[in-house]
């Protein structure tokens, strides 16, 4: 059984930086698709990142696409995304997600097949 962990959120204030790191157990292959989501309160949830398993294809949500940084190391089964010049609408509850075994990369989150159960990201102005 796959597991995610995600790591790293907490209370920031506005144009700070955070690092939020997913740690993957259970997995018997990081050739798969890893992906960051989030969802804001009243908001449905939304990609953010996703990188594929050797890190060439990523993708970035328009809305943090110059102030945000994927990277995996597979070695040590786990992602990272390092957001910058953080903003209150970056508050939400971040997801570490993944897929089955695939050398695409995905973006749609119903073609993700395990979550992590989030982690909390407030950033106060």
């Amino acid at each position: 059984q796959v597991r995610l962990v995600e790591f790293g959120g907490g209370l920031v204030q506005a144009g700070d930086s955070l690092r939020l790191s997913c740690t993957a157990s259970g997995r018997s292959s990081s050739i798969d698709t890893m992906g960051w989501f989030r969802q804001a309160p009243g908001k449905e949830r939304e990609l953010v990142a996703a990188i594929d398993w050797d890190g060439r294809s990523i993708q970035y949500a328009d809305s943090v696409k110059d102030r945000a940084t994927i990277s995996r190391d597979n070695a040590k089964n786990t992602m990272y995304l390092e957001l910058n010049s953080l903003i209150p609408e970056d508050t939400a509850v971040y997801y570490c997600a993944s897929t089955f075994p695939t050398k695409a990369l995905v973006v749609a989150q119903e073609n993700y097949n395990y979550w992590g159960q989030g982690t909390q990201v407030t950033v106060s102005s």
